[in-house]
C-alpha cells in the first residue's frame, strides 16, 4: 500500500520541488558540446548569446536534484499534478492480461506536455530582463507553450512555424496569436538563412532544423532577445522529469509499479519526462524495467539514424551534439506528426540507447492512428498525432503480453491532445491518411555530408571548468 507521505502529497495537490538531472547518475558520461568553429567543448561563454545564465548552469550541471523555483510552481498548480490513468476499457478491447496507464499531460493549458519547461525557460529569461524570446516550432505544441508562458511573464514571443506545420494547423497558429505571439512560416523571408532557402526551394516544405537556424540567428542578432528550446538539449529534458516523478508516486498510490514504459520520440522531451527518474532509480540500484521509444518510420533517428556529432539545425549555426542523427540536411516528409519530425534525437536520450538502457522502435501513421482511435473509443481521449505513437507502442506491448500470458504492467506517456488535429483523423476516417516514406538517397546524402570531429575533442567531457 502506498505510504501517508505520498498520499498526502497528491492528495493536497503538491509536486514534487525539484528536477531530476540524470547525468548525475550515468555510468559514463554524455559526450560534450562542440563548439562549430573551434571543435571544442562549449562554455558557458559560448552559449550566453541564446540562453540566460541560470538555463546554462543547468544545461551543464552534474547535480541530481535542482530546486524548481516557487514562481514556477505556482504557474504548475494550474495544471499539476497531472492525472494517471489506468486504461481498464483499454484493456478490456485488447483483452490483455497487461495492466496498461498513461499520465495524461494534454490538461494543460496549452494541450500538451510543453509547458513544463515552457514556464521555467520564460521565467528565467523575464528575471534576467531579457524582452523577447524567439523559437520555432512543428506541429505548434511548443510553439503554443512558450505564447503562453511568454504571456504569463510579459515577454514577446515570436515562433518560427514549420511551414507544412503551419499550413497543415491553422488552428495551433490562432492558439499562439490568441496568447499574443507573432507567428511565422519557415522558411520565411524574414532571415538571411530563410531566404537561402526559399531562393533555392520557393515552395520548400521546411524543418525544424531551419526553423531553428532562423531563430536562432534572430537570437543571435539582438541583445534584447534569447532563443527557447522545446526539446533534445539538457535543461528542456530535465524540466520534463515533472512527468515521471509524479508518475511514480501515483503508482505507487494504486500499489503497482511499471514493468515496461513507453513513449514517444521526436527530440527526446516528453519520452525522458517519463523515463528518466525510473532510469535514475535503476541506475542507483533498482530494479530494471523495458523502455521503449517509439519513433515515426518516416523520420526514424533511433532506428536509422547515425551516432555522430552533427549540427542541431540546417544553416549550421548551432553548437555540435553527439546524438543518433538523420543529418541536418535532412528533410523528413509532411506526416501529420509534426512533433516528430526532426533530423536529431536528444543526446542524453541518444547516450542511453548507446549504452542499452532503452530499446527503439518506429511505426508508420496509419498504425499510430490506428491506436489513438482505439484510446479514443474506450478511454474518451483523442491523442495528438505525435502521442499516437506512444499508444501504439503500448498497444503492441499490451498484444505481446497477450501472446504470451503475462500479466505486465505498461506505463506510457500521453502528451498531448488531438484537438487541432482533426484533419488528420477526417484524412485517416476516409481512407486518405498516406503512410509517407524518406528518400533513401536523400537520407545517405544527408548523413555523407556530417562534420568530422576528431576524437581527442569528442572524449572530452562537457562542462570543463563549470561548476554543477
Amino acid at each position: 500500500m502506498p505510504n501517508q507521505a505520498t498520499k498526502f502529497l497528491l492528495e493536497e495537490g503538491r509536486m514534487p520541488a525539484h528536477w531530476y538531472n540524470i547525468a548525475a547518475d550515468l555510468p559514463v558520461p554524455v559526450p560534450p558540446m562542440l563548439h562549430p568553429g573551434t571543435l571544442q567543448p562549449v562554455g558557458p561563454d559560448d552559449l550566453a548569446p541564446l540562453f540566460p545564465a541560470e538555463l546554462i548552469r543547468q544545461e551543464m550541471s552534474t547535480t541530481r536534484e535542482i530546486p524548481i523555483p516557487e514562481p514556477v510552481r505556482e504557474v504548475f498548480k494550474l495544471w499539476r499534478p497531472s492525472p494517471l490513468v489506468r486504461a481498464r476499457r483499454l484493456e478490456q478491447a485488447l483483452q490483455t492480461p497487461a495492466r496498461i496507464y498513461f499520465k495524461y499531460e494534454g490538461v494543460s493549458p496549452a494541450g500538451s506536455h510543453k509547458p513544463n519547461t515552457a514556464i521555467p525557460q520564460a521565467w528565467f529569461n523575464q528575471q534576467e530582463g531579457v524582452r523577447r524570446l524567439v523559437t520555432e516550432t512543428g506541429a505548434g505544441q511548443w510553439g503554443s507553450s512558450l505564447s503562453f508562458a511568454g504571456a504569463l511573464f510579459g515577454l514577446e514571443v515570436t515562433v518560427y512555424q514549420v511551414r507544412v506545420s503551419y499550413e497543415q494547423k491553422p488552428y495551433r497558429r490562432a492558439l499562439m496569436e490568441t496568447y499574443g505571439a507573432r507567428c511565422v512560416a519557415s522558411p520565411s523571408p524574414e532571415t538571411e538563412y530563410g531566404r537561402s532557402v526559399l531562393a533555392q526551394h520557393p515552395e520548400h516544405p521546411g524543418s525544424l532544423g531551419i526553423a531553428i537556424s532562423e531563430a536562432v540567428e534572430v537570437a543571435a542578432s539582438h541583445t534584447d532577445t534569447k532563443y527557447a528550446l522545446g526539446s533534445v538539449l539538457n535543461h528542456v529534458l530535465l524540466h520534463q522529469t515533472i512527468i515521471g516523478q509524479e508518475a511514480m508516486l501515483q503508482m505507487e498510490m494504486a500499489d503497482d509499479d511499471p514493468d515496461v514504459i513507453v513513449g514517444c520520440t521526436g527530440g527526446g522531451s516528453n519520452f525522458a519526462g517519463m523515463a528518466f527518474p525510473y532510469i535514475g532509480q535503476q541506475l542507483r540500484g533498482g530494479r530494471r524495467r523495458r523502455v521503449v521509444a517509439v519513433e515515426p518510420a518516416a523520420c526514424p533517428s533511433l532506428t536509422r539514424g547515425k551516432y555522430a556529432y552533427d549540427f542541431g539545425d540546417t544553416g549550421k549555426m548551432t553548437p555540435l551534439a553527439k546524438m543518433h542523427t538523420l543529418g541536418a540536411a535532412f528533410t523528413p516528409p509532411g506526416f501529420h506528426a509534426g512533433g516528430l519530425r526532426y533530423h536529431g534525437m536528444a543526446p542524453l536520450v541518444s547516450h542511453l540507447q548507446q549504452l542499452g538502457l532503452i530499446e527503439a522502435t518506429a511505426f508508420q501513421q496509419n498504425k499510430c492512428f490506428e491506436a489513438g482511435v482505439l484510446l479514443a473509443r474506450t478511454e474518451g481521449i483523442v491523442p495528438a498525432p505525435e502521442a499516437n505513437h506512444a499508444v501504439a507502442g503500448a498497444v503492441a506491448e499490451a498484444l505481446r503480453c497477450k501472446r504470451e500470458g503475462r500479466s505486465e504492467v505498461i506505463l506510457f506517456n500521453l502528451c498531448g491532445h488531438g484537438h487541432f488535429d482533426m484533419s488528420a483523423y477526417s484524412n485517416y476516417a476516409a481512407g486518405t491518411l498516406v503512410d509517407q516514406h524518406y528518400d533513401e538517397s536523400e537520407l545517405a546524402m544527408a548523413l555523407s555530408g556530417l562534420p568530422s570531429v576528431p576524437a581527442t575533442n569528442a572524449s572530452r567531457r562537457q562542462g570543463q571548468g563549470v561548476a554543477p
